[in-house]
């Protein structure tokens, strides 16, 4: 087994580092107060400092940031496997008749193409991208056309769960990082607090605050019954995202990790629909990656919860899809932006299209030194080499991405905005980008193309530039010379259909929104689920 542990030293100034690391031993200093004073002070001096990864093989298994974590960016790192994926073009390719047993090795054993790789390691990554283009074809023919918004015979029941498995755990918002308040994420109906500066509909949205946004849309959703019979869509609205942020920093067991989850599929399994369909009409919004539901005995990470069997019929929406389950589904990732009429959303299109963008390219992130193979560190020096004007770099290391505003304005005054993948596939920032108008720059397919099929098209070079991350670490492009190279006319082009076409569809309206001419990508992912249980032949279901 491989281990690589890398450092990394807080930039904070000095005074408010001591102020903040003071803070942190104190608090934490109550959570394990039976561990020896001169041990504990030594732990917490060795995590305040550095960021550390584990590695076996390709799976990272712990981070922890001396980040001050006001978007917990590193929550979900090391979760996943080592997303090189395995490919170096994106392809459009025919059906394949690759086994599942034949992804599985795959996954457990993720080979990246590369110039020393084997006739049958490309075989093998080739087929395995296959199955995943055949799952986005099957997710895209779900697609609702003419029954939008028809709810006859199309009911949708929302479970009234036990408070812990929701309610509570949203209560209990001050408990979940020991040290930092959360619960200002959480208020307004989970939208967060407003960002006047920025104009009506925008708020200090937490990128995991999905699942209670989505539940407050559900219960007024218009296809709503009462009655267990009457219905045809089952929505189960646990909070399982916020289940596994709260225990993040605790030191707590794989089984206390797993309890609730446990629970709730007791639960459900007294539950006569269930019963009925072995929850295939079942569906669950998570709000972490995917990743983060399916520890194994590789990692201690995250819960089992999407590993369990009872979960494998159930539909999941998730803000991270893994590429291997047909039953995962990417959904957007909340951004800052949550309309309430047609009226905001054409606003705020006016506004962006008007904006003047006086930045060709923009970063915004933190370089990641304790992940030699990842290409910000490239990225981020040929953003600040090239001519003045060029490229802009936001560190958000240095603590300048604190406020959203500050992104958002960047994203309005750039032309390109680069999204290397972080401690994960995706970003939050690709959403933040395209409801700004800047066109993102992406380096894996996986960080879009693969993820979001009801959200975003096929052609991916309407609204999106691809460059491979591996042309970009053997130093074969400059990623600004690029970009220079892409006319005005094109850019025009892929920002009125960000703009125009993508926007209204990428964005969550508030818990009493109202739309007539749009789709906001609650509609469209509601709207698709009733699509797909509507298509179901009954005999498949019952």
């Amino acid at each position: 087994m491989a281990i690589s542990v890398s450092k990394k030293r807080s930039r904070l100034p000095k005074k408010a580092e001591a102020e903040e690391l003071g803070s942190f031993i104190s608090v934490l200093s109550k959570l394990l107060y039976r561990v020896p004073a001169v041990l504990l002070v030594l732990v917490l001096l060795f995590l305040w400092s550095s960021s550390t990864t584990i590695i076996s093989g390709n799976i990272v298994h712990v981070c922890v940031s001396s980040r001050r974590l006001n978007n917990l960016y590193c929550l979900s790192a090391g979760t996943q496997p080592n997303f090189e994926i395995p490919v170096s073009i994106v392809h459009n390719t025919s059906s394949s008749s690759t086994t599942p047993e034949m992804v599985d090795v795959f996954v457990e054993n993720p080979v990246p193409i590369a110039g020393n790789s084997t006739g049958n390691e490309r075989d093998e990554v080739e087929n395995a991208v296959k199955i995943v283009e055949e799952q986005l074809r099957a997710h895209r023919s779900w697609t609702a056309n003419g029954n939008a918004g028809d709810c006859n015979g199309r009911g949708v029941f929302v479970y009234d769960l036990p408070p812990k498995f929701n309610k509570e755990l949203v209560d209990h918002c001050y408990d979940m990082i020991p040290w930092m308040d959360f619960c200002k994420y959480l208020s307004n109906v989970a939208l967060g607090e407003p960002i006047l500066k920025l104009g009506k509909g925008w708020h200090q949205t937490h990128q995991y605050s999905l699942e209670p946004i989505f539940h407050s849309r559900v219960l007024k959703h218009p296809c709503r019954v009462y009655n267990q019979n009457e219905a045809k869509l089952f929505y189960v609205p646990f909070y399982g995202g916020l289940d596994i942020l709260r225990w993040h920093f605790k030191n707590v067991s794989s089984d206390v990790k797993d309890t609730l989850g446990l629970e709730l599929i007791q639960w459900l399994e007294s539950q006569q629909p269930w019963i009925r369909n072995s929850g295939k009409d079942h569906v669950f919004v998570l709000g972490k990656i995917s990743w983060d539901f399916r520890r194994n005995n590789k990692i201690s990470w995250g819960t089992r919860f999407l590993e369990l069997d009872q979960m494998q019929n159930p539909i999941k929406l998730l803000i991270e899809r893994q590429p291997w389950h047909m039953n995962d589904i990417g959904i957007p990732h909340p951004t800052h932006f949550h309309p309430h009429s047609d009226d905001d959303i054409i606003t705020w299109q006016l506004k962006i299209m008007r904006s003047k963008r006086k930045n060709l390219v923009s970063f915004a992130g933190a370089a990641r030194p304790g992940a030699p193979e990842n290409i910000r560190s490239i990225l981020i020096k040929q953003c600040t080499s090239a001519d003045t004007g060029k490229c802009l770099f936001l560190n958000c290391d240095s603590g300048d991405c604190r406020q959203p505003e500050s992104i958002i304005e960047l994203f309005m005054e750039s032309e390109f905005c680069l999204q290397p993948p972080g401690d994960s596939p995706t970003r939050k920032s690709v959403f933040d980008s395209l409801v700004s108008g800047c066109i993102p720059v992406l380096f894996d397919p996986f960080t879009a193309y693969y993820q979001y099929p009801w959200h975003l098209p096929e052609d991916h070079t309407r609204y999106s530039v691809f460059i491979d991350q591996e042309d970009v670490r053997s130093m074969k492009v400059n990623v600004v010379e690029r970009l220079m190279k892409v006319s005005v006319r094109e850019r025009e082009d892929m920002r009125r259909y960000i703009v125009y076409e993508l926007l209204p569809g990428l964005v969550y309206g508030d818990s009493s929104s109202e739309f007539d001419k749009f789709q906001d990508a609650f509609s469209i992912s509601m709207n698709n689920l009733l699509e797909r249980i509507s298509r179901l032949d009954s005999t498949s279901v019952n």
